[in-house]
């Protein structure tokens, strides 16, 4: 069998940085009363999952299976507390998407990393839902000692839960990464709204005096309340064109 150990690299999963998740090809060949593995990362420690073994050394009388549960279970158990890690991030990333002062574009660079880490994650999480369910299904099939099924059972409903909720995460970066991108739309349509309604009011001036500067005789024309008369057609105008936009919250 084949699994994948996930682990982050360079540090931990935070708001400011997504972090680099790699997996770890973990394969493995089982005995009657011995257990075979290989990997392919320099930097993965068996460890953890030897101190498991230990911890459950009373189990070791059931042979391999008390080993292949083991490492399982360390496996899962690092989905869990990366799903977890996933989890806090998108929570201060829904309140980062909010504040307006953020950085958009920097938000939205690393909402998409954080998918991309996300769906690197679910490619190593739902094969152990097979991989368990397989385990279980030949210990049956060959008559093993069922003292070990309520163990494969929890592990097989860890496996569940973790797939789960590593889809349940994705869908939310999905929604938020749609939802940041929607609000700035909205932030676009309100510049383009402001812009509009200052245009309209500078086109008052301009068209006002434009007229104004015409070289034939007009009404007002060398008279210096022509002068008064365009300064408050101005005003009147550009006050009233302001007020108007203000009312529909243009400005």
């Amino acid at each position: 069998m084949t699994v994948y150990a996930a682990k982050w690299a360079g540090g931990e999963l935070s708001p400011a940085s997504p972090g680099e998740l790699t997996l770890t090809k973990l394969s493995a060949f089982t005995f009657p009363h011995g257990l075979v593995t290989v990997w392919y990362d320099p930097d993965f420690s068996f460890d953890e999952i030897i101190d498991r073994w230990s911890e459950d050394s009373y189990l070791s009388a059931h042979g391999s299976a008390m080993l292949v549960h083991g490492m399982l279970d360390y496996v899962v158990d690092g989905y869990f507390e990366i799903t977890q890690d996933f989890d806090d991030v998108i929570e201060d990333l829904e309140d980062e998407v909010l504040d307006q002062t953020a950085g958009s574009r920097d938000l939205q660079r690393r909402i998409y990393r954080l998918r991309a880490s996300l769906v690197h994650l679910r490619r190593a999480v739902v094969p152990m839902r097979e991989v368990v369910a397989s385990i279980m299904r030949h210990r049956r099939e060959v008559s093993a000692d069922a003292t070990l099924d309520p163990w494969f059972d929890d592990l097989y409903d860890h496996a569940l839960r973790a797939a789960d909720w590593a889809d349940s995460l994705r869908d939310l970066v999905t929604t938020i990464f749609e939802t940041n991108m929607s609000l700035q739309d909205t932030q676009l349509n309100v510049v383009m709204r402001q812009l509009a309604a200052w245009a309209a009011i500078i086109a008052v001036p301009t068209a006002i005096t434009g007229w104004f500067g015409q070289n034939v005789p007009y009404f007002g024309f060398n008279q210096p309340y022509g002068l008064w008369l365009s300064v408050s057609l101005i005003v009147v105008i550009s006050v009233t064109l302001f007020i108007s936009f203000k009312r529909r919250d243009w400005l």
